[in-house]
Protein backbone atom coordinates (compact mmCIF):
# COMPACT_ATOMS: atom_id res chain seq x y z
CA UNK A 1 0.00 0.00 0.00
CA UNK A 2 0.87 3.48 -1.29
CA UNK A 3 1.46 5.99 1.73
CA UNK A 4 2.13 9.69 1.17
CA UNK A 5 2.82 12.83 3.64
CA UNK A 6 3.47 16.17 2.13
CA UNK A 7 3.60 19.23 3.93
CA UNK A 8 5.46 22.71 3.50
CA UNK A 9 9.27 22.45 3.06
CA UNK A 10 9.38 24.97 5.90
CA UNK A 11 6.66 26.30 8.58
CA UNK A 12 7.92 29.61 10.72
CA UNK A 13 5.72 30.70 13.63
CA UNK A 14 6.67 33.64 15.46
CA UNK A 15 5.48 36.71 17.02
CA UNK A 16 7.26 39.38 14.33
CA UNK A 17 8.59 36.71 11.87
CA UNK A 18 7.41 39.27 8.85
CA UNK A 19 10.19 41.77 9.98
CA UNK A 20 12.84 39.07 8.61
CA UNK A 21 11.17 38.68 5.21
CA UNK A 22 14.17 39.74 3.86
CA UNK A 23 16.13 36.92 4.59
CA UNK A 24 13.66 34.45 3.37
CA UNK A 25 12.99 36.22 0.10
CA UNK A 26 17.17 36.26 -0.21
CA UNK A 27 17.24 32.30 -0.41
CA UNK A 28 15.64 32.31 -3.48
CA UNK A 29 16.68 35.71 -5.72
CA UNK A 30 16.23 39.14 -5.13
CA UNK A 31 12.81 40.02 -6.51
CA UNK A 32 9.56 39.37 -5.12
CA UNK A 33 6.13 39.81 -6.63
CA UNK A 34 3.60 40.26 -3.26
CA UNK A 35 -0.30 39.17 -3.64
CA UNK A 36 -2.11 40.95 -1.16
CA UNK A 37 -5.09 43.40 -1.30
CA UNK A 38 -4.80 46.50 -0.60
CA UNK A 39 -6.04 46.74 2.96
CA UNK A 40 -4.20 43.85 3.69
CA UNK A 41 -0.70 45.50 2.35
CA UNK A 42 -1.52 48.57 4.31
CA UNK A 43 -1.77 46.92 7.64
CA UNK A 44 1.39 45.63 7.54
CA UNK A 45 3.04 48.50 4.99
CA UNK A 46 5.41 49.63 7.99
CA UNK A 47 6.19 45.79 9.18
CA UNK A 48 7.32 45.58 4.99
CA UNK A 49 9.36 48.60 5.02
CA UNK A 50 11.50 47.92 7.55
CA UNK A 51 11.59 44.26 6.05
CA UNK A 52 13.24 45.43 2.82
CA UNK A 53 15.66 48.09 4.52
CA UNK A 54 17.36 45.56 6.51
CA UNK A 55 17.85 43.60 3.28
CA UNK A 56 18.70 44.09 -0.21
CA UNK A 57 15.66 42.98 -1.62
CA UNK A 58 12.83 44.54 -3.87
CA UNK A 59 8.90 43.92 -3.60
CA UNK A 60 7.15 44.24 -6.55
CA UNK A 61 3.28 45.10 -5.23
CA UNK A 62 0.67 43.19 -7.78
CA UNK A 63 -2.34 43.86 -5.55
CA UNK A 64 -5.33 41.66 -5.06
CA UNK A 65 -8.60 41.76 -6.28
CA UNK A 66 -10.11 39.75 -2.80
CA UNK A 67 -11.68 36.02 -4.95
CA UNK A 68 -9.01 33.41 -6.53
CA UNK A 69 -10.40 33.32 -10.53
CA UNK A 70 -8.68 32.25 -13.23
CA UNK A 71 -8.59 36.13 -14.62
CA UNK A 72 -7.07 37.16 -11.21
CA UNK A 73 -4.01 34.49 -11.76
CA UNK A 74 -3.95 35.37 -15.12
CA UNK A 75 -3.68 39.76 -14.81
CA UNK A 76 -0.95 38.69 -11.88
CA UNK A 77 0.97 36.40 -14.52
CA UNK A 78 1.56 39.46 -16.68
CA UNK A 79 2.56 41.26 -14.46
CA UNK A 80 5.08 38.54 -13.07
CA UNK A 81 6.14 38.34 -16.87
CA UNK A 82 6.36 42.29 -16.76
CA UNK A 83 9.26 42.13 -13.93
CA UNK A 84 11.25 39.14 -13.92
CA UNK A 85 10.19 38.23 -10.19
CA UNK A 86 12.21 35.13 -8.19
CA UNK A 87 9.58 34.18 -5.77
CA UNK A 88 5.85 34.68 -5.15
CA UNK A 89 4.78 35.97 -2.24
CA UNK A 90 1.17 35.63 -0.82
CA UNK A 91 -0.02 37.70 1.70
CA UNK A 92 -3.36 37.86 3.48
CA UNK A 93 -6.49 35.77 3.83
CA UNK A 94 -6.77 31.94 1.92
CA UNK A 95 -7.78 33.60 -1.60
CA UNK A 96 -4.85 35.84 -1.91
CA UNK A 97 -2.51 33.08 -0.65
CA UNK A 98 -4.57 30.34 -3.10
CA UNK A 99 -3.83 32.59 -5.74
CA UNK A 100 -0.17 33.05 -5.49
CA UNK A 101 0.59 29.67 -5.22
CA UNK A 102 -1.93 29.44 -8.79
CA UNK A 103 0.65 31.87 -10.10
CA UNK A 104 3.81 30.43 -8.61
CA UNK A 105 3.12 27.12 -10.00
CA UNK A 106 2.18 28.73 -13.62
CA UNK A 107 5.41 30.26 -13.71
CA UNK A 108 7.51 27.26 -11.85
CA UNK A 109 9.05 29.54 -9.00
CA UNK A 110 9.11 29.49 -5.21
CA UNK A 111 5.87 30.58 -3.27
CA UNK A 112 5.90 32.05 -0.23
CA UNK A 113 2.56 32.28 1.78
CA UNK A 114 2.03 34.89 5.00
CA UNK A 115 -1.01 34.41 6.70
CA UNK A 116 -2.45 37.55 8.10
CA UNK A 117 -5.39 36.03 9.36
CA UNK A 118 -6.01 32.08 11.10
CA UNK A 119 -8.85 31.48 9.06
CA UNK A 120 -7.69 28.36 7.02
CA UNK A 121 -5.50 26.11 6.30
CA UNK A 122 -4.68 27.49 2.88
CA UNK A 123 -1.31 28.63 3.61
CA UNK A 124 0.53 25.22 3.97
CA UNK A 125 -1.55 23.08 1.09
CA UNK A 126 -0.23 22.57 -2.30
CA UNK A 127 -3.71 23.40 -3.96
CA UNK A 128 -5.81 26.53 -4.55
CA UNK A 129 -9.56 27.09 -4.80
CA UNK A 130 -10.92 28.63 -7.59
CA UNK A 131 -14.01 30.40 -7.54
CA UNK A 132 -16.20 32.03 -10.63
CA UNK A 133 -16.57 36.24 -10.45
CA UNK A 134 -19.76 35.40 -8.66
CA UNK A 135 -17.97 33.64 -5.99
CA UNK A 136 -19.08 30.31 -6.58
CA UNK A 137 -16.67 27.33 -6.24
CA UNK A 138 -15.46 26.46 -9.46
CA UNK A 139 -13.05 23.85 -8.80
CA UNK A 140 -9.41 22.74 -7.02
CA UNK A 141 -6.05 23.45 -8.87
CA UNK A 142 -3.76 20.70 -7.64
CA UNK A 143 0.36 21.50 -7.47
CA UNK A 144 3.37 19.97 -7.56
CA UNK A 145 4.57 20.47 -4.33
CA UNK A 146 3.61 22.79 -1.22
CA UNK A 147 4.75 26.17 -0.53
CA UNK A 148 8.44 26.78 0.08
CA UNK A 149 8.00 28.46 2.74
CA UNK A 150 5.21 29.20 5.67
CA UNK A 151 5.57 32.37 7.28
CA UNK A 152 3.70 33.13 10.13
CA UNK A 153 3.90 36.13 12.60
CA UNK A 154 1.51 35.46 15.23
CA UNK A 155 1.27 39.43 16.41
CA UNK A 156 -0.06 40.31 12.93
CA UNK A 157 -2.92 37.54 13.17
CA UNK A 158 -3.48 38.79 16.75
CA UNK A 159 -4.54 41.99 15.45
CA UNK A 160 -7.16 40.80 13.31
CA UNK A 161 -10.65 40.86 13.87
CA UNK A 162 -11.75 37.75 16.36
CA UNK A 163 -14.30 36.11 13.91
CA UNK A 164 -11.45 35.19 11.48
CA UNK A 165 -9.73 32.69 13.96
CA UNK A 166 -12.85 31.46 14.85
CA UNK A 167 -13.72 30.67 11.26
CA UNK A 168 -9.89 28.90 11.43
CA UNK A 169 -11.74 27.03 14.37
CA UNK A 170 -14.28 25.93 12.03
CA UNK A 171 -12.19 24.88 9.24
CA UNK A 172 -9.96 22.87 11.48
CA UNK A 173 -12.94 21.20 13.20
CA UNK A 174 -13.51 19.23 10.35
CA UNK A 175 -9.91 17.92 9.71
CA UNK A 176 -9.95 15.29 11.95
CA UNK A 177 -13.24 13.78 10.74
CA UNK A 178 -12.57 13.74 7.32
CA UNK A 179 -9.16 12.24 7.82
CA UNK A 180 -10.85 9.40 10.11
CA UNK A 181 -13.23 8.85 7.52
CA UNK A 182 -10.72 8.53 4.89
CA UNK A 183 -8.55 6.44 6.69
CA UNK A 184 -11.67 3.91 7.11
CA UNK A 185 -12.55 3.86 3.09
CA UNK A 186 -8.43 3.59 2.30
CA UNK A 187 -9.38 6.63 0.07
CA UNK A 188 -6.68 8.48 -1.30
CA UNK A 189 -5.47 11.94 -0.17
CA UNK A 190 -4.37 14.92 -1.64
CA UNK A 191 -1.17 13.36 -3.27
CA UNK A 192 -2.74 9.83 -4.31
CA UNK A 193 -1.48 7.58 -1.73
CA UNK A 194 -2.98 6.38 1.35
CA UNK A 195 -2.52 8.45 4.35
CA UNK A 196 -0.12 7.87 7.03
CA UNK A 197 -0.57 7.23 11.17
CA UNK A 198 1.50 10.70 11.31
CA UNK A 199 -0.95 12.47 8.96
CA UNK A 200 -4.09 10.97 10.93
CA UNK A 201 -2.04 11.96 14.63
CA UNK A 202 -1.71 15.43 13.27
CA UNK A 203 -5.41 15.02 12.61
CA UNK A 204 -6.56 14.32 15.96
CA UNK A 205 -3.92 16.48 18.29
CA UNK A 206 -5.81 19.20 15.88
CA UNK A 207 -8.80 18.49 17.12
CA UNK A 208 -7.43 17.77 20.66
CA UNK A 209 -6.37 21.49 20.18
CA UNK A 210 -9.18 23.06 19.40
CA UNK A 211 -10.66 21.84 22.41
CA UNK A 212 -8.61 22.42 25.03
CA UNK A 213 -7.56 25.87 23.66
CA UNK A 214 -10.20 27.60 21.79
CA UNK A 215 -11.42 29.39 24.20
CA UNK A 216 -8.77 30.63 25.62
CA UNK A 217 -7.03 31.89 22.39
CA UNK A 218 -10.57 33.53 21.35
CA UNK A 219 -10.14 35.89 24.68
CA UNK A 220 -6.15 36.41 23.82
CA UNK A 221 -7.48 37.58 20.35
CA UNK A 222 -10.15 39.96 21.51
CA UNK A 223 -7.23 41.06 23.55
CA UNK A 224 -5.00 41.72 20.60
CA UNK A 225 -2.24 39.79 22.86
CA UNK A 226 -0.16 36.56 21.70
CA UNK A 227 -0.72 33.51 24.06
CA UNK A 228 0.37 30.31 24.52
CA UNK A 229 -2.94 29.26 23.67
CA UNK A 230 -3.45 31.43 20.67
CA UNK A 231 0.08 30.24 19.25
CA UNK A 232 -1.09 26.69 19.47
CA UNK A 233 -4.84 27.50 18.12
CA UNK A 234 -2.73 29.43 15.21
CA UNK A 235 -0.71 26.30 14.57
CA UNK A 236 -3.58 23.90 14.98
CA UNK A 237 -5.73 26.18 12.81
CA UNK A 238 -2.53 26.31 9.77
CA UNK A 239 -0.18 23.57 10.44
CA UNK A 240 -1.67 20.78 11.97
CA UNK A 241 -4.86 21.20 9.84
CA UNK A 242 -3.18 21.97 6.60
CA UNK A 243 -1.28 18.68 7.19
CA UNK A 244 -4.22 16.85 8.13
CA UNK A 245 -6.02 17.29 5.39
CA UNK A 246 -3.55 17.19 2.64
CA UNK A 247 -2.10 13.86 3.84
CA UNK A 248 -5.10 11.78 4.98
CA UNK A 249 -8.18 13.75 2.71
CA UNK A 250 -11.12 15.48 2.72
CA UNK A 251 -14.77 13.88 2.58
CA UNK A 252 -18.21 14.99 3.18
CA UNK A 253 -17.61 18.16 5.69
CA UNK A 254 -15.63 19.84 2.70
CA UNK A 255 -17.74 18.63 0.30
CA UNK A 256 -20.88 20.31 2.02
CA UNK A 257 -19.26 23.65 2.38
CA UNK A 258 -18.77 23.55 -1.75
CA UNK A 259 -22.27 22.81 -1.87
CA UNK A 260 -23.17 25.41 0.14
CA UNK A 261 -21.98 27.99 -2.44
CA UNK A 262 -25.35 27.21 -4.24
CA UNK A 263 -26.96 29.84 -1.76
CA UNK A 264 -26.22 33.37 -2.22
CA UNK A 265 -27.58 33.89 1.36
CA UNK A 266 -24.30 32.31 2.46
CA UNK A 267 -21.55 33.98 0.17
CA UNK A 268 -21.02 36.43 3.05
CA UNK A 269 -19.70 33.72 5.15
CA UNK A 270 -16.52 32.36 5.62
CA UNK A 271 -15.00 29.12 4.60
CA UNK A 272 -14.89 27.77 7.51
CA UNK A 273 -17.87 28.59 9.13
CA UNK A 274 -19.51 27.02 6.40
CA UNK A 275 -16.98 23.80 6.88
CA UNK A 276 -17.86 24.08 10.45
CA UNK A 277 -21.91 23.28 9.71
CA UNK A 278 -20.51 20.87 7.11
CA UNK A 279 -18.84 18.82 9.63
CA UNK A 280 -21.90 18.29 11.60
CA UNK A 281 -23.93 16.91 8.64
CA UNK A 282 -20.95 14.81 8.08
CA UNK A 283 -21.45 12.98 11.51
CA UNK A 284 -25.27 12.96 10.53
CA UNK A 285 -24.62 10.83 7.40
CA UNK A 286 -22.08 8.37 9.17
CA UNK A 287 -24.37 8.25 12.23
CA UNK A 288 -21.26 9.47 14.83
CA UNK A 289 -22.10 8.56 18.49
CA UNK A 290 -24.20 10.67 20.29
CA UNK A 291 -21.77 11.62 22.52
CA UNK A 292 -19.69 13.01 19.92
CA UNK A 293 -22.16 14.63 17.98
CA UNK A 294 -22.76 16.46 21.40
CA UNK A 295 -19.56 17.64 21.80
CA UNK A 296 -19.28 19.08 18.54
CA UNK A 297 -21.92 20.88 18.94
CA UNK A 298 -21.61 22.13 22.61
CA UNK A 299 -17.70 22.96 21.18
CA UNK A 300 -19.55 25.15 18.32
CA UNK A 301 -22.14 26.84 20.24
CA UNK A 302 -19.52 27.76 22.73
CA UNK A 303 -17.12 29.39 19.99
CA UNK A 304 -19.72 30.98 17.95
CA UNK A 305 -19.57 28.66 14.83
CA UNK A 306 -23.21 28.01 13.06
CA UNK A 307 -24.81 24.78 13.93
CA UNK A 308 -27.71 25.54 11.40
CA UNK A 309 -28.60 26.74 8.39
CA UNK A 310 -30.34 30.04 10.20
CA UNK A 311 -26.46 30.80 11.07
CA UNK A 312 -25.78 31.12 7.90
CA UNK A 313 -27.79 33.20 6.52
CA UNK A 314 -30.66 30.68 5.07
CA UNK A 315 -33.73 31.64 7.21
CA UNK A 316 -36.14 31.17 4.46
CA UNK A 317 -34.82 26.76 4.15
CA UNK A 318 -37.02 24.96 0.88
CA UNK A 319 -36.64 21.77 -0.25
CA UNK A 320 -35.26 23.35 -3.32
CA UNK A 321 -32.42 25.01 -1.49
CA UNK A 322 -31.13 22.15 0.36
CA UNK A 323 -31.96 19.93 -2.70
CA UNK A 324 -29.50 22.57 -4.80
CA UNK A 325 -27.06 21.90 -2.06
CA UNK A 326 -27.05 17.94 -1.64
CA UNK A 327 -26.52 17.96 -5.47
CA UNK A 328 -23.81 20.36 -5.59
CA UNK A 329 -22.16 18.27 -3.01
CA UNK A 330 -22.16 14.80 -4.62
CA UNK A 331 -20.78 15.95 -8.17
CA UNK A 332 -18.17 13.79 -10.16
CA UNK A 333 -15.47 13.66 -8.11
CA UNK A 334 -16.60 15.90 -4.94
CA UNK A 335 -14.62 14.76 -1.84
CA UNK A 336 -17.65 13.16 -0.32
CA UNK A 337 -17.42 10.05 -2.38
CA UNK A 338 -14.70 9.46 0.21
CA UNK A 339 -16.83 8.51 2.84
CA UNK A 340 -16.58 4.93 3.58
CA UNK A 341 -19.88 4.22 2.15
CA UNK A 342 -22.10 5.34 -0.78
CA UNK A 343 -23.57 9.00 -0.64
CA UNK A 344 -26.18 10.06 -2.82
CA UNK A 345 -27.99 13.58 -3.01
CA UNK A 346 -31.22 12.19 -1.35
CA UNK A 347 -28.90 10.89 1.55
CA UNK A 348 -27.17 14.45 2.18
CA UNK A 349 -30.58 16.13 1.87
CA UNK A 350 -32.01 14.48 4.68
CA UNK A 351 -28.37 15.06 6.54
CA UNK A 352 -28.95 18.58 6.06
CA UNK A 353 -32.40 18.88 7.24
CA UNK A 354 -31.41 16.79 10.36
CA UNK A 355 -28.07 18.04 11.14
CA UNK A 356 -30.24 22.29 11.16
CA UNK A 357 -32.81 20.52 13.37
CA UNK A 358 -30.10 19.16 15.75
CA UNK A 359 -28.43 22.67 15.25
CA UNK A 360 -31.41 24.58 16.17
Amino acid sequence: MKKILISPSKYVQDNGALANLGEYVLAFGKKALLVASKDDQSRVQHILDEATNKCDFELIYGGFNLECTTEEVQRLININNENSCDVIIGLGGGKALDTAKAVSHSKELPVITIPTIASTDAPCSSLSVVYNAKGEFQEYRFYRSNPDLVLVDTGIISKAPTRFLIAGMGDALSTYFEARACERAFADNIPGGKSTKLAVAAAKLCYETLLEDSLKAIAASESNCVTQALENIIEANTLLSGMGFESSGLAAAHAIHNGLTALEETHKFFHGEKVAFGTLVHLVLENAPKSELDEVLSYCKSVGLPTCLGDLGVNVITDEKVRAVAELSCAENETIHNMPFKVTSDDVFAAIYTADKLGR
